[in-house]
């Protein structure tokens, strides 16, 4: 699909001439694959029609983002998807690129008499007051405010319906491998985390440890940021029956969901704060592999054993990582930089293991059961208030939109 279609969900079939028409959505998707499934997912539990909308970005967009307001400067029109009326009366958007373009046009929308909604999810930019919903979890830190909801972890599209259409697919496909089945989610370099060579083989042969302690074999999927290198190590490292997915921007059928629906347990990395929720929304074992491999690192050795990794980053070029460009950048921002510019993802990994959702790789796992996810719902809840209680599109008193291009505090 190019960037410049949209697509609709099918309308929920309502009759009779005086019943109100249901609100136009209008999803605004991002670069990470995380926040496009967390917008996906709040537009699924509403059940009303939507459109998707994809933004090519120029390479200046940072400074008209962020001096210039509600604007399209940053985007190549052209190339993305169409922005014309008839107006949505909701968009939800994820990620800092998107929020000109929305406040662009709940700008146009005002000015031709019509009110836009603006749902965020995770962090924005702009000042809270310009959004009348954000949905947010703790890595953000956000302060407690009417239109912020704080969640407790990030949005999801995992379903009891999607788990039972995606099990029924993949199967088949799957039954040549002994169970039970533990699945290996990898993410990929973010932040302070990185997944390199000896991470791979550490990773490995962990899963192929837990395969042969139960006799199963080892899905595994890659993702958008995961180094290509590090995969033929990690290939190597497993010596049990195994299935191994690379992710590709143009590759075949992925599995994502399947190993979800499938797995008996899961081993996630822990930069991914989505891939660690979908699983855990299984209330199935979760292992947290920890990519920090500093000293505040959560990583063991395979299977406790005293042995050292097979593949060892030498030091030397573990300090010159350290000193990159993107792990520097987040630790001079966590030291120094102010709040709302940082997240601090350990939080989301100490409620996890708090409350028994999930555990350290090669910490022994709760012996209790923890209580479904909420955060969908009372994402679903707090946005269908922003409507009437017959969840039409007839509007609301008015609330004319925040313009100011400074952003908040």
């Amino acid at each position: 699909m190019s960037v410049a279609e949209t697509q609709a969900a099918p309308a929920p079939q309502r009759t009779g001439a005086d019943v109100a028409p249901l609100p136009r959505v209008w999803l605004m998707m991002g670069v990470k694959d995380g926040d496009n499934a967390q917008i996906q997912g709040l537009a699924e539990g509403l059940g009303w029609p939507f459109e998707v909308k994809r933004m090519i970005w120029r390479r200046t967009e940072l400074f008209t983002n962020l001096l210039l307001g509600p604007n399209l400067l940053g985007i190549d029109q052209a190339a993305s998807s169409p922005l014309d009326p008839p107006w949505p009366d909701l968009i939800i958007s994820a990620g800092r690129r998107n929020e000109p373009v929305c406040r662009w046009v709940q700008r146009q929308a005002h000015r031709q008499g019509h009110r836009v909604r603006l749902v965020h999810v995770g962090r924005p930019w702009a000042y809270h007051e310009c959004f009348d919903l954000i949905v947010t979890t703790p890595q953000y830190r956000l302060p407690d405010k009417p239109m912020i909801l704080q969640n407790e972890a990030p949005l999801h599209r995992v379903t009891e319906e999607r788990l039972a259409h995606e099990g029924a697919l993949w199967a088949p496909r799957f039954a040549h491998l002994p169970r039970p089945y533990i699945a290996v989610m990898i993410g990929g370099n973010a932040g302070p985390y990185v997944f390199d060579d000896e991470a791979a083989d550490l990773l490995g042969r962990f899963a192929s440890d837990m395969a042969k302690e139960t006799g199963g074999s080892v899905l595994v999927t890659t993702s958008r940021r995961t180094p290509k290198a590090p995969v033929a190590t990690l290939r190597a490292a497993l010596d049990v029956p195994h299935l191994l997915f690379e992710w590709t921007k143009a590759g075949a059928e992925n599995p994502f969901y399947g190993f979800i629906a499938l797995a008996d347990r899961f081993i996630v990395t822990s930069d991914s704060m989505s891939m660690l929720t979908e699983t855990a929304s299984t209330l199935r074992p979760v292992h947290i592999f920890d990519l920090d491999d500093t000293t505040r690192s959560s990583r063991p050795l395979p299977g406790g054993r005293s042995d050292r990794p097979a593949v060892r980053t030498p030091w030397w070029l573990k300090r010159l990582r350290r000193f990159g460009f993107k792990p520097l950048v987040y630790r001079l921002a966590m030291a120094a930089g102010p709040i709302r510019v940082t997240r601090d993802v350990s939080l989301i990994h100490e409620r996890l293991t708090a409350e028994g959702r999930a555990a350290w790789m090669g910490e022994p796992f709760p012996q209790r059961t923890p209580q479904p996810f909420r955060d969908m719902e009372r994402a679903v809840a707090r946005t269908r208030e922003l409507f009437p209680s017959d969840g039409s599109s007839r509007p609301l008193p008015a609330r004319a939109p925040t313009l100011e291009r400074r952003h908040s505090p």
